[in-house]
């Protein structure tokens, strides 16, 4: 039950500079914090598509992309969502992918104007650089997920499709564990309780495989996606990891969950079939993002939002159709960052819980 002044919402309570989420009179909610559209934040200091997020400490970085040209740019917002530039990737790059380990996040992989990159930089708490030993095979259209003590990169494509899995510790240093069951590209990755699970991607047809590695590396598949597809998106709410949206040769809709016990289950679809979309969370909620339905005139700007019950809702939309888009989240704030329309995006659009 929202509280209002007159007719106006109040969407936020402090108690000095302690957001309060909750408000109870005895037993009755009164008042809750949910998710909505805040606002767009300084825009990125570069307008770029096919670039990639993660966070770190007190900061969402966004890394890379292409516009006129590749990118190495590296913006960062903080929990006040103050916009920095950090010290620049070692090598300008996009469709690179990116995770965090520890006090570092890594930026690794992606397609310079030199190739194919093995380069992975990483930036710990307090945004310094670092450029740990390459990934053991240079390929672009990677993903990334973190489980326990360690980042994975798995799959991509040198032209050939990639089944290598690099880990990197908490103290960057490289192993190689069990390569994937299936070689592809475009690809989803997230976490959930003890495993980072790998799903979908492009290996001459979409691809439902989904593998698994515990805290210990150890592989494992459990059940295929309900439906083959490549260019998803994953994140994680509650005990669920999901992967949402895709291209199956049209644009799905479809959205499957793994728990913590790796079972699958199938909660209603995205309100719009799309690929080339983003995703993350924040609080109780997953969010997927944008994404391509058919042409350029076509792009989405809807966002789907899933609770830790996987009840699905539609908030307010971003602020600019787009795909090739990235997210991340940072304190209570989930960040979308640029993409491509028509044009390439430096837009920011923010959801709060």
């Amino acid at each position: 039950m929202p509280i209002y002044i007159g007719s106006t919402k109040i969407k936020n309570i402090y108690a000095g500079t302690t957001k309060i989420k909750s408000v109870y009179a005895g037993t009755t909610l009164v008042y809750a914090l949910g998710l909505y559209y805040y606002k767009t934040a300084t825009a990125l200091s570069k307008a770029r598509y096919g670039l990639a997020a993660t966070s770190v400490g007190n900061y969402a970085l966004f890394g890379g992309g292409q516009a006129s040209s590749y990118s190495d740019v590296v913006d960062a917002y903080n929990t006040s969502l103050t916009r920095s530039t950090p010290t620049a990737l070692s090598e300008a790059r996009y469709y690179l992918s990116a995770t965090t380990v520890g006090d570092y996040a890594l930026f690794g992989g992606g397609y310079s104007g030199s190739g194919y990159s093995s380069v992975v930089n990483a930036y710990n708490t307090s945004l310094t650089r670092s450029t740990p030993t390459a990934l053991s095979a240079a390929r672009r259209r990677l993903s990334a997920t973190t489980v326990g003590d360690y980042a994975l990169f798995g799959g991509g494509t040198t032209g050939t499709y990639s089944n290598v899995v690099d880990a990197y510790n908490t103290s960057l240093t490289r192993s190689t564990p069990t390569a994937l069951s299936k070689a592809r590209y475009g690809l989803a990755a997230t976490s959930v309780g003890n495993y980072a699970l790998f799903g979908g991607g492009y290996t001459g047809s979409p691809s439902a495989v989904v593998n698994a590695y515990n805290t210990s590396l150890t592989r494992s598949t459990p059940t295929a996606l309900s439906k083959a597809r490549y260019y998803l998106a994953a994140t994680s709410v509650g005990d669920y990891a999901l992967f949402g949206g895709g291209d199956t040769g049209s644009y799905s809709a479809v959205v499957d969950a793994y728990n913590t016990s790796l079972t699958r289950s199938t909660p209603t679809a995205l309100s719009v079939a799309r690929y080339e979309l983003a995703a993350t969370s924040v609080g109780d909620y997953a969010l997927f993002g944008g994404g391509y339905i058919s042409s350029a005139s076509d792009v989405s700007d809807v966002v789907d939002a899933y609770n830790t019950s996987l009840t699905r809702s539609t908030p307010t939309a971003l602020s600019a159709t787009r795909y090739y888009l990235a997210a991340t989240s940072v304190g209570d704030y989930a960040l979308f960052g640029g993409g491509l329309r028509s044009t390439y995006s430096n837009v920011v659009d923010v959801y709060a819980v």
